[in-house]
């Protein structure tokens, strides 16, 4: 069951960074540091999300993660429909209302139009490669529930030469076909997208989804490296 930004409490977001790092031990990549950012959907169809606090619900899972990779504890966060917004940082002093306050309440932000993944996505590319000089690599998550532009995959080909990983995770019941075709995408230096699909994400356990986010990450962050796309 989804639960709403006003449920949130400090002991949930403890506990996920526990699951998370327990799950970095089992796949024996508990010293990885990179820095986490999410990307949220915000087309029309992700309105009830919002609405119910299943977003604000994936925002704190997230954050777990960004809690256990990046030394500032922070998540970089943008949301997008047919425009994008880069939005504050999340930590875990301010992630209780954060949907609310930063997204729902904010009308500075396009809201429940139509998908536009490429110009998000070259935002992110932008900040991390553009506008800030630093060497870590990193994760980016990004949910979406359908209807992702073909010209995604060219944005993702390109960026396969940067220190960018992909997480892409469809939740709902579309064909999610762009998104599919990631592991077969050829032209790439790397492998740097992965994609799962969750028919309901308020329904999966923090474990499994932990378990299913941080599959390949780790093989891209190895074969970053020899490749020295990633650089020390």
């Amino acid at each position: 069951m989804a639960v709403t930004a006003e449920k949130t409490t400090l002991p949930t977001i403890e506990l996920r960074k526990k699951l998370v790092q327990f799950t970095l031990e089992k796949k024996k990549i508990s010293k990885i540091v990179a820095r986490v950012g999410i990307v949220l959907d915000i087309s029309g169809s992700m309105q009830a999300l919002y609405k119910n606090g299943t977003v604000q619900e994936v925002v704190e899972r997230i954050l777990a993660v960004a809690c256990q990779f990046d030394d500032n504890a922070a998540l970089d966060v943008w949301v997008y429909d047919n425009e994008f917004s880069r939005l504050p940082i999340v930590t875990e002093k301010d992630f209780g209302n954060y949907v609310v306050d930063q997204i729902m309440n904010n009308h500075a932000i396009h809201k429940f139009g139509r998908n536009n993944e490429p110009q998000v996505m070259e935002d992110v590319i932008r900040k991390y490669t553009g506008e800030e000089d630093d060497p870590t690599p990193v994760f980016i998550i990004f949910i979406n529930d359908g209807g992702v532009l073909k010209s995604t995959k060219k944005i993702i080909t390109e960026a396969a030469i940067l220190p960018i990983f992909w997480q892409f995770v469809g939740i709902g019941q579309s064909d999610f076909e762009v998104l599919k075709r990631l592991d077969e995408m050829e032209g790439r230096i790397v492998d740097n997208a992965n994609f799962i699909h969750i028919d309901d994400i308020s329904k999966v356990s923090d474990e499994w989804l932990y378990d299913q986010l941080l599959n390949e990450f780790p093989l891209w962050i190895k074969e970053a490296t020899v490749k020295r796309i990633i650089r020390k």
